[in-house]
Formats: C-alpha cells, structure tokens, sequence
C-alpha cells in the first residue's frame, strides 16, 4: 500500500511553506523528506551523482532529489500476492508484448514460485514491464538511473563507497560469483550506509529509464544517440576508468529491450517524498 503522511504532517508542511516568505520549492521538498518513510523503505537524501559515461555538453554531476527506495528487493512472496490480484501479469497470460518467453521461468507454476524460487528470495525474470506495473500497484515507481546509482555509491560505514576499501572489494568480489540457484533470501547482506541491502551484491535490478543508459540529450531524434559512447570511444568520456562495476552495469542496462525476462535482473521500487 502506497503510504500517505498523516493529516496533521500535511499541515506542518503547509504552514512551512504558507509563513516563510519567498520559500523555496527545494525547502519545502527538504521538510516533506524528512516525514516518516514508508514501510520497508529508507530515504535517500539529496545530493548528486556522477555518470560513468557524458555527452560531449552534459554536466560532470547531476542533482539527485530526495527519495524513498525499498531497503530490499521485490521477493518471489511479493510478486505471488501481485500476480493474484492480476492474472493478466501470471506467466501464462502474459502479453508476450510485455514479456518474453522466459517470464517467470523459474516458477513451477503461475500461483506457485516452487522449490527455486523461494518465497523469501528476489524475484527475478521479471520484465520491466511488468516491474512497472508492480511499483504502480503499490503506489510506487521503480528508480531512475541517477537515484538507483546514487543509492548505490554508499559504502557500509561512509556515504561515499569509493573511498572505503572493504566496500569496494565486497562489490567487486560478486562479479567473480556465479550466480546461485536457488537465490538466498533478501536482506542477508550488510546494508550500506543509507540502510539499503543488496544493492550490489545479490541480483541486477531493473531501473525505469535503463534504455537511457547509451543515449543523451532528447532521444525521440536521431541526433539523441551521442555514438561515440558505443566501443572504444566510450572510454575516452568516462569519468572513472577504473570502476569496473559502473562500465558492467551500463554495458548491461544497454543491453536490455523492455520485455527481457533475465534469470539474475530483478527490481526493487522507489517513491518521491
């Protein structure tokens, strides 16, 4: 369920922004950050991030507004009580349209995760499609590109991962990992610094706008897809060449279509305050 601030800090905020002259939109959005999150979600508070890959105009960091991500990712249980109450996203009647053939393929059946999918561990072989749909029916949205990251930057004891040597071992190290099956439950691992888990060490995870991942600027038009991002000329507009991690997800993110059922993608949700 979507969860709603109480009446009374509704008011709180409105006479905030009613009493203080010349109030500014990025304070009033600072004071309803700081309500109560929702259940099973932490907020991830202001700040910006740096994308791996820029265009030849595009900032050397982005603003990243507060918002709320589920300390954990979507579990099989999750998308069982989903898929109840809306047969049209259960692996037989799914549109192919929305998903691929391997939907849900872990499954034993439509209303049954089975043995390899326990009910406790991350959904996966979702399509984004259908993980939009998740996050809608919660009242939720899944993150974009710029929050999932700047989420994920935390190290475990600093907000900035880059600067801890345990954290970047331990995201390095899951690359070496294949991945197990079935998957262990969500929640196993350390939380970073902002209480989030499994970020980086569990599953890929769908964000909203991952068809961005290889294109800037406005990317309904030819002119939008900034080519020398593709191959060897990517390297040259990286910020960052030693982190490995960041080139693996963007060369992922730019190899998924909407529909992909992928056995270690799954998602998590977010909200804005």
């Amino acid at each position: 369920m979507c969860h709603r601030p109480s009446f009374t800090q509704l008011i709180v905020v409105t006479l905030i922004a009613v009493a203080t002259p010349g109030a500014r939109a990025e304070e009033i959005r600072s004071v309803t950050a700081a309500l109560p999150p929702p259940p099973g979600m932490v907020l991830i508070p202001a700040g910006s991030y740096s994308p791996l890959l820029r265009g030849k105009d595009e900032p050397e960091r982005v603003a990243v507004d507060a918002f709320w991500l589920d300390a954990r990712p979507v579990t099989n249980g999750e998308f069982l009580v989903f898929v109840r109450d809306h047969p049209e996203w259960r692996r037989s009647r799914v549109s192919p349209l929305f998903a691929d053939s391997g939907y849900l393929g872990d499954w034993a059946g439509d209303l049954d995760p089975g043995d390899i999918a326990p009910v406790d561990a991350p959904v996966v072989r979702v399509s984004w499609f259908a993980a939009r749909a998740f996050a809608r029916s919660q009242g939720k949205r899944l993150p974009l590109i710029a929050e999932w990251e700047r989420a994920s930057s935390a190290g475990f004891s600093i907000a900035d991962g880059a600067s801890e040597p345990e954290f970047k071992r331990h995201v390095l190290a899951w690359f070496t990992r294949p991945t197990p099956v079935p998957l262990p439950a969500v929640g196993g691992g350390r939380p970073n610094f902002y209480g989030v888990h499994d970020l980086l060490a569990l599953v890929w995870e769908w964000v909203d706008d991952f068809n961005t991942a290889m294109v800037t600027g406005e990317s309904r038009a030819d002119t939008g897809l900034e080519r020398d991002l593709f191959c060897g000329a990517g390297a040259s507009g990286a910020r960052n060449l030693s982190d490995y991690p960041a080139f693996m997800r963007a060369g992922f993110r730019s190899s998924l279509r909407a529909n992909y059922s992928v056995p270690n993608l799954g998602f998590r949700c977010a909200q804005s305050p």
